[in-house]
């Protein structure tokens, strides 16, 4: 009689390095969530310009995407816990710097946004090793559990993050955030080093040859250039909202910066919940449905947003939103998994989630002069594209393919 393999969360504590890879993501996470909260205030409470905070948040996270098939070469060549504790500690130095600078009236925004622009260079180092370091580690048939887990570490994180973030600035000012966010990237960076790198290293051909590859790769399925389309036109109407929210809950709604950490907290807790539910879902077979699904239910929510008349209604909203984005989400990593190749996941991943979060900054960049035109508008913008990245995965992903080899 055949043994079925444990297939519980359970079974995930058992896996080697993968406790203390998912520690390290955990702390790493609640520090970004801290950043993308406790950025966007400093800006709006510094310079008072929303344009200024959509430019920041553009270059936080844009030229980090131009070399992340470089970036993804590298972690395909070297250890990939070396290489995510190097951005950590450029993550850290570059928040110190901000905070540092700021204090002492020496940060003009040219400044700022200079050290933003230099700090996203190394993002895909982390958030591409990490997620890449997932199947490589984890059995097949753990791969559903350890993402819903992966997903769920994301949401707690902004549980954590956000609302800290936003007390911060409101009782202690942007300086002290950005610089107990940066502790928080130092101490992400030791903890990965304790991390073990299971993967195969690939050093048969040049850094840019590997990278080139990868990218004809990526470029040549079908599946992956069908997710990156949903991800960055759905990234797009999220990018708007990052921005657009906290101007809607200070300006209109007249509420401090820590009411917008505890909604971003209260997204958390909702998605946090959600993912650990649907984690169960066997998703083979229905991932685009799902997708495309779920993604319509997030529109629908959002569209209470442009002419909400309480915080209430806001909160609500997002909490809607967090609360049915799971599908999308479990859907979206298992099939991407399913259809790379194994022997180039650091390239691949890095390039595919380079091209799935190219809507997020151009979201944040266009939400400035969108909220100039009109803040319901923005908002709008924001649910309409979000409906119609559902039509994406129906229409452009393949109901099969294989992975091709990189």
């Amino acid at each position: 009689m055949t043994t079925q393999p444990e297939t519980g969360y359970g079974a995930l504590l058992l896996v080697r390095g993968f406790p203390g890879l998912v520690i390290s993501q955990l702390l790493g996470r609640v520090a970004g969530q801290m950043l993308r909260v406790g950025l966007i205030l400093f800006v709006l409470s510094r310079y008072h310009s929303p344009q200024l905070a959509g430019a920041a948040t553009f270059l936080l996270l844009f030229p980090g995407l131009l070399v992340a098939p470089i970036a993804g070469a590298l972690l395909d060549r070297h250890g990939r816990t070396r290489l995510v504790t190097v951005d950590y500690l450029v993550a850290a130095a570059a928040m110190f710097s901000v905070a540092g600078l700021s204090a002492r009236h020496l940060l003009p925004p040219a400044l700022l946004l200079a050290i933003c622009g230099v700090a996203s260079l190394t993002g895909p180092l982390s958030w591409a090793g990490l997620r890449s370091m997932f199947p490589s580690m984890v059995p097949g048939h753990l791969w559903e559990r350890a993402n819903a887990l992966d997903l769920s570490s994301d949401l707690l994180a902004s549980i954590i993050g956000a609302p800290l973030g936003g007390l911060l600035v409101g009782y202690a000012g942007g300086e002290w955030e950005l610089t107990v966010t940066a502790a928080l990237f130092a101490c992400a960076g030791l903890a990965m080093l304790r991390v073990r790198d299971p993967s195969v290293k690939q050093r048969s051909e040049n850094v840019v040859a590997q990278a080139w590859s990868g990218l004809r790769s990526v470029l040549g399925n079908r599946s992956l250039v069908g997710l990156a389309l949903t991800f960055i036109v759905f990234g797009a109407g999220w990018g708007n909202v990052v921005i657009a929210m906290p101007v809607l809950v200070l300006g209109r709604l007249h509420q401090g910066p820590a009411v917008v950490g505890y909604i971003w907290g209260a997204l958390g807790v909702a998605g946090f919940l959600s993912i650990l539910v649907l984690g169960r879902l066997k998703t083979a077979g229905r991932e685009r449905q799902l997708m495309a699904g779920s993604l319509l239910a997030m529109a629908a929510a959002m569209s209470f947003l442009p002419l909400a008349p309480s915080i209430f209604v806001v909160a609500a909203a997002l909490v809607a939103v967090a609360a049915v984005e799971g599908p999308f989400n479990i859907a979206f990593l298992t099939l991407r998994q399913r259809r790379t190749d194994p022997a180039a996941f650091g390239r691949m991943f890095a390039i595919s989630m380079a091209l799935n979060q190219l809507g997020n900054p151009i979201g944040a960049a266009l939400a400035g002069p969108l909220i100039a035109w009109s803040l319901s508008g923005a908002l709008w913008v924001a649910a309409a594209l979000v409906a119609a990245a559902a039509a994406i995965p129906l229409l452009v992903i393949p109901a099969e393919e294989r992975a091709p080899s990189a």
